[in-house]
C-alpha cells in the first residue's frame, strides 16, 4: 500500500491531482528533452548514428521518473512542479554540456543518478524538517568544517585559482555546496528560537548581531583564505536577506550594505582575484587578449544567437573558455538565442515562486524559514552566476542550479529540492495552516 492509502479520502484525492500533474509534466520534460537531444547531434553529427550516444540520454530520461515514484511513496501531498523544472533544467544542461564535451556529459549523467539517489536518501532521512531544528549546533560544526576543508593539505587543490574543491580518488568535489545548505538550516533555527530578541536592535542591540558577523565573518574568510568572490558573495548576501525576512527588520538590510562596501573595498585593495573581476566587468574589450578573452567571448556568443538562436549543435559556443560550467548560459545565447535564454530564466523564477509559496504554506516558522533560506539560495545563485554572464554585474563563479557541469552543485541541489518537498507536504495537510512568516516584513520593529 503507498502512502497514499493512509490519507483522508479528500486528501487522497488532492495527493493524487498533484501526482498525476507531475508525472504529465516529467513525461512533458523527457519528450522535450529528448527532442533537444536529437537537434543537438544531429547539428553536429548531420549522417551520424545517435543510437551509439543515446546511453546516458536514457538514464537522464530514467531518472525524474523514478524520483517521481519516490515524491508518490514518501511525499504525496508535495509540490508538483519543482521536481518536473528541476528536471526540466537538469536534462538540457545536460543536452548542452553532451553537445560541448561528451566525456563531460557522461559524467554529468552519472552526477545525475548519484543526486537522485540522494533526493530519496533525504526525503527518507528526513521524516521532517522540523527534526533538523534539533541538530542545528551539530549542522553548523559540520558546516564550517565542510567549508574549510578544502584547506587541509594533500586534500584540496586549486582550480582557475581558488581552493574549493577536494580531491578524492578520480572525483573532485565542492564542499561548499554542501556547506551552504548547513548553515542555512542553523540559522533559520537560531532565527526561529531567537526572533524577537533579534528583531530589537536597540538597547544593546549591538549583541544581538551575531547573525551577520558570522555572516560576514565568513564571506571574508572564503574570500581571502580559499580566494573565491562568489560563494563568499552568496552565503553573506543571502545571511542578510533571511535575517531581514525573519526578524522583518530593514535596519539588518542596511547594515548588510554597509558590510558588503566594506567588504567589497577591503577585497578590491587586498586580493588581486576581486580586483580583476572588477576591472573586466567595467571594460572586458580593453583586456580581449588577456584576462578580458572568456567574457569577449561570451557577449560575441549572445551576439550571435540574437532572437531565436543559431539552432542547436549548429553554433561554436567552445570558443568561449570552461563554457560548460562557468558559461553555460552563454552556449544557449548563442544556438537557442533570446527566446531560449528566457525560457530558462522563467522555469528558475517558476522555482523560486514554488519555493516562496512552500515557505508561505509551512506549518512551523523553522520550516517556513529554512524553506525561504533555501529557496534564496537558489535563487541567489542562479541570479549571480547570470548577472555575471551577461554583465550586470562582476562575474561570480558560482555554478548555474541543474544546468552547469559539476557533480557538487547538482547533488546539493537536489537535496535542496527534498528538503523543500518534505515541508511542501506537510504544509499541504489539512487542515490548511497559519503562515509562519512574519506579515510584516520589511517594517522596522523596535
Amino acid at each position: 500500500m503507498t502512502k497514499l492509502g493512509h490519507l483522508d479520502m479528500a486528501e487522497a484525492g488532492v495527493a493524487r491531482d498533484r501526482r498525476r500533474r507531475e508525472l504529465e509534466l516529467v513525461i512533458l520534460v523527457d519528450v522535450a528533452v529528448s527532442l533537444a537531444f536529437a537537434l543537438a547531434f544531429y547539428g553536429k553529427h548531420p549522417s551520424g548514428s545517435i543510437a551509439g550516444s543515446s546511453l546516458p540520454l536514457i538514464a537522464i530520461l530514467l531518472f525524474p521518473i523514478v524520483a517521481h515514484v519516490a515524491n508518490r511513496l514518501l511525499v504525496p501531498r508535495a509540490d508538483a512542479i519543482l521536481l518536473p523544472l528541476a528536471a526540466l533544467m537538469n536534462g538540457l544542461g545536460f543536452v548542452m554540456i553532451n553537445r560541448l564535451d561528451p566525456h563531460e556529459g557522461s559524467l554529468q549523467a552519472i552526477w545525475t543518478a548519484i543526486s537522485v539517489t540522494a533526493y530519496i536518501g533525504t526525503l527518507i532521512a528526513v521524516k521532517s524538517a522540523d527534526k533538523l531544528d534539533r541538530y542545528r549546533y551539530l549542522l553548523a560544526i559540520a558546516g564550517i568544517g565542510m567549508l574549510f576543508l578544502p584547506l587541509v593539505p594533500g586534500l584540496g587543490i586549486d582550480i582557475n585559482g581558488a581552493r574549493l574543491w577536494i580531491h578524492v580518488g578520480p572525483m573532485s568535489f565542492q564542499p561548499v555546496e554542501i556547506a551552504k545548505l548547513l548553515l542555512a538550516i542553523f540559522l533559520a533555527s537560531l532565527i526561529a528560537e531567537k526572533r524577537d530578541l533579534l528583531a530589537r536592535l536597540r538597547g544593546g542591540g549591538f549583541t544581538r548581531l551575531g547573525p551577520l558577523a558570522l555572516a560576514f565573518g565568513t564571506a571574508l574568510m572564503i574570500m581571502a583564505v580559499e580566494r573565491d568572490v562568489g560563494f563568499s558573495l552568496l552565503i553573506f548576501t543571502a545571511f542578510v536577506l533571511i535575517v531581514w525576512i525573519g526578524t522583518g527588520n530593514r535596519t539588518y538590510l542596511l547594515l548588510g550594505i554597509l558590510a558588503f562596501t566594506a567588504g567589497a573595498l577591503i577585497g578590491g585593495l587586498l586580493l588581486p582575484q576581486v580586483h580583476e573581476r572588477i576591472t573586466i566587468w567595467l571594460d572586458p574589450w580593453k583586456y580581449a587578449q588577456s584576462i578580458g578573452y572568456q567574457l569577449v567571448q561570451s557577449q560575441y556568443a549572445f551576439g550571435i544567437g540574437g532572437l531565436t538562436g543559431t539552432g542547436l549543435g549548429l553554433g561554436h559556443p567552445s570558443l568561449v573558455p570552461v563554457v560548460t560550467s562557468d558559461f553555460i548560459f552563454a552556449a544557449f545565447g548563442e544556438e537557442t538565442g533570446l527566446l531560449g535564454t528566457s525560457a530558462i530564466v522563467i522555469a528558475f523564477i517558476l522555482m523560486v515562486g514554488a519555493g516562496t509559496r512552500i515557505a508561505l504554506r509551512a506549518r512551523t516558522e523553522f520550516s517556513s524559514l529554512l524553506a525561504m533560506s533555501f529557496t534564496i539560495i537558489l535563487g541567489l545563485q542562479t541570479f549571480f552566476i547570470l548577472a555575471g554572464v551577461i554583465r550586470l554585474l562582476p562575474l561570480t563563479g558560482v555554478t548555474l542550479p541543474f544546468v552547469a557541469y559539476g557533480g557538487s552543485s547538482l547533488l546539493a541541489n537536489y537535496v535542496l529540492i527534498a528538503v523543500l518537498m518534505r515541508i511542501s507536504d506537510r504544509g499541504n495537510q489539512t487542515p490548511a495552516p497559519n503562515r509562519a512568516i512574519p506579515p510584516e516584513i520589511g517594517v522596522e520593529n523596535d
